[in-house]
């Protein structure tokens, strides 16, 4: 009751604040109004500033697909672990961590993690972005030297923030209830103070449980941004957000199995309902500040802080062995903290017949995450005399094992309630949880050996040479990059050059052809047995496309091949005589991935919308040294992936506002990360189908999904040391929201 309270609560403020306020304002950045008649926004077709391109997308020599609000909003996304990668051809999400973190994957590799125009990349992060305070989400395939060299060659995701837009009064509120008790509120409020003052407040407030016992996951949001007119070509944008996020420990989802995947029903979990709960809090704080010195030239600087603190834990198995198991608790405390500054001048000038865009610019970044991962126990015995097997004990009863005090996969037999297979006794022998120790600071417990330490700059220069009137545009660019780091105690440095070449044709103003050549480069930290050390991972992309504007831009196309080719590749030395502690490596070889993507998104006719992707990838080893095969898969990542979304909404007569929509996903040809596993046995095929029922007009919307539909059992994981592990999605369940616009 309490949750349903805070929810309306939300709701009431927002209505309080609109009395006054009866029409909508027709630069709603949501929809479209034509006549007083509402059409869904599914396309973009121009990036944010934070891409720095300052150029219509159709002319653009690269894949960047952006996700709309207006289409996050009908498919009731709230994070972006939470459904946003359908919208996208070839991104994947193949594992899960919670709703901690999503990594996102597409093109055969990690994509990095940007936030208005910033790389919050981490290894465990950045914090799965909460979509209320999301305006759009550009995906921009293949390297992408304006904004980064220095990382894999995939791509990046750029999540872009709501601003203030200058307006009178309005906004939204919202309010969500859904299965397994999911009570959320949002509220969106958007003013001008001044002339030149406006601000924005996004709020949000969630507590979600699980499908399986135990598991929750509870988000809360504040987020103020300020936009002030310094003059009549200066402004000055800030904006603080506060994300707290309350979990279930990481591990909670998945099953273990000799068995192989979807051994067990799909609510089952392992875990217990006494453990501290996983806390993540993120403060972001972004200053942007852009100088327009006339019509042809601008320059923007920004500066970024992020700081990202983690109190939790992580469930896996200490000791398997058939039905029984040994769970071992592994603490974990990490600070991640990210400071940033760009500098960057976009021009336009023209010599003769040939026009120039210009693009200039300055990038300074540093990032430190250190961790204690040290403190952790096993939550079950191996017998009644211990909590672990000790080979070297002269006493036969702590060397030989009792299940009876193991946890059944099969019955779940441990009892909460009584200390009797507890691994750790608290005060008066009852169960008890081992207490984390904090008694030294961070920094000092997690040393060199659990650090990372980045710091880098960049230096990047393009001309866009437009010829026959712009129609034919010839791309010449070069970033360089310095990157030093400290990555568990070993140093690297890397510094490279890296170009950029793309040839952009405008067959008309709604069609355009494309080619690009692109590199990356990311710092490897290895050493290899001779005493000489990795030299950095590289990545070229050579792409072909085509781009359509249909019926004057309310639904385009874009069609892509790529070839990535990536060099220097590392692994750990498998030699166990030679490399006892892991202290070594060895070199990989090289790998290439090539396929095929394909997107449709917008208004195909009125009322009806559409969202349609399909993607080809093939990720192959084209040369190796050990531990594969020339032609072997490399692992993670989907063959065959296809997406779609349809919505139709009555724009005449009775049912006038009300739509229906339809969806599904389909992964076909899944292969799973490789932990060196002698198991072989690969995922089944993905397929969901989800489905909407919404009504709305210009103030109220009530939207109903369902998920999941038929009740697939779906899972993704992976084989691990003799066994499998794997963690299954959401059986059916739905999702009501109640909207209000003003």
């Amino acid at each position: 009751m309490k949750n349903v309270l805070i929810c309306a609560s939300l709701l009431g403020s927002i209505l309080v604040l609109s009395q006054e306020k009866d029409t909508i304002k027709s630069n709603d950045i949501e929809e479209v109004v034509v006549n007083g008649k509402y059409y869904k926004k599914y396309v973009e077709k121009q990036g944010s500033s934070s891409l720095r391109l300052d150029e219509d997308l159709i002319k653009i020599p690269q894949n960047i697909s952006i996700i709309t609000s207006r289409a996050l909003e009908d498919q009731q996304v709230t994070t972006l672990s939470d459904g946003v990668l359908r919208n996208v051809a070839g991104a994947q999400r193949l594992e899960h961590w919670g709703d901690m973190y999503t990594r996102v994957n597409m093109r055969g590799s990690r994509a990095a993690a940007f936030m208005n125009g910033v790389n919050v990349t981490s290894n465990w992060g950045p914090l799965s972005e909460d979509m209320s305070f999301v305006d759009h989400i550009e995906f921009i395939k293949g390297p992408s030297g304006f904004l980064m060299s220095n990382g894999e060659p995939s791509g990046i995701y750029n999540i872009v923030t709501k601003k203030p837009t200058g307006n009178s009064l309005n906004g939204s509120a919202r309010v969500t209830l859904g299965s397994f008790n999911m009570y959320r509120g949002e509220a969106d409020i958007d003013t001008k103070i001044t002339d030149k003052v406006a601000f924005r407040l996004n709020l949000m407030a969630q507590n979600k449980n699980s499908f399986r016992d135990y598991e929750f996951n509870d988000r809360y949001i504040i987020n103020p941004s300020l936009r002030v007119k310094l003059s009549d070509k200066t402004t000055l944008t800030a904006e603080y957000i506060y994300q707290k996020a309350k979990m279930s420990e990481v591990g909670s989802a998945y099953v273990f199995s000799f068995e192989g995947y979807k051994a067990k029903p799909v609510g089952y979990t392992l875990t217990d309902p006494g453990i501290d709960p996983t806390k993540v809090d993120n403060n972001t704080v972004n200053i942007n500040l852009q100088h327009q010195f006339n019509e042809n030239w601008k320059l923007t600087s920004q500066l970024t802080y992020v700081n990202e603190y983690t109190m939790g834990s992580d469930l896996w198995p200490s000791m398997f062995d058939g039905n029984y198991m040994i769970r071992r608790l592994n603490y974990w405390e990490a600070d991640n903290t990210m400071k940033f500054g760009q500098v960057f001048l976009n021009g336009s000038v023209k010599t003769g017949s040939v026009s120039h865009k210009i693009l200039a610019g300055l990038d300074l970044g540093s990032k430190k995450y250190m961790a204690d991962w040290s403190q952790g126990y096993n939550l079950d015995k191996y017998n009644a005399n211990g909590d672990y097997r000790d080979p070297t004990s002269t006493d036969p009863g702590n060397t030989v094992a009792d299940h009876s005090y193991w946890y059944n996969l099969n019955t779940n037999n441990y009892d909460t309630n009584t200390n009797a297979n507890f691994a750790y006794s608290g005060p008066n022998n009852t169960a008890a949880y081992k207490p984390f120790n904090k008694s030294t600071p961070l920094s000092v417990r997690a040393g060199t050996g659990s650090t990372i330490d980045q710091n880098y700059t960049g230096l990047y220069l393009q001309d866009e040479l437009g010829f026959f009137n712009d129609a034919l545009r010839l791309t010449l660019a070069a970033r360089y990059t310095n990157v030093k780091e400290i990555n568990y105690g070993t140093k690297s440095e890397a510094n490279r050059i890296t170009p950029r070449i793309g040839l952009s044709y405008s067959i008309d103003e709604n069609m355009s052809a494309y080619a690009l050549y692109d590199q990356s480069f990311v710092p490897q930290a290895g050493l290899f047995r001779d005493g000489t050390t990795a030299t950095p991972l590289t990545g070229n992309n050579i792409e072909v496309g085509l781009k359509k504007d249909w019926f004057s831009g309310k639904w385009n196309t874009t069609l892509s091949l790529y070839n990535i080719n990536k060099n220097n590749e590392i692994t750990g030395d498998p030699d166990q005589t030679n490399n006892p502690n892991g202290k070594y490596s060895i070199l990989l070889g090289k790998t290439r991935v090539q396929g095929l993507e394909f997107d449709l998104k917008g208004e195909i006719t009125r009322g009806f919308n559409a969202i349609f992707n399909y993607a080809f990838t093939e990720n192959k080893f084209t040369e190796t040294t050990a531990r594969a095969t020339k032609g072997d898969k490399v692992p993670g990542y989907a063959k065959h992936t296809a997406n779609g979304w349809l919505n139709y909404t009555f724009t005449d007569g009775l049912l006038e506002g009300f739509g229906l929509s339809f969806g599904g996903t389909y992964l076909a040809g899944r292969s799973s990360w490789d932990w060196g596993a002698a198991n072989s046995l690969q995922m089944n095929d993905y397929v969901k189908f989800d489905a909407g029922a919404s009504w709305e007009n210009s103030k109220f919307r009530v939207g109903l999904n369902v998920f999941n539909v038929f009740n697939r059992y779906l899972y993704s994981g992976s084989p691990y040391a003799n066994y499998y592990y794997y963690q299954a999605d959401a059986p059916r369940n739905f999702r009501l929201s109640i909207g209000y616009k003003f």
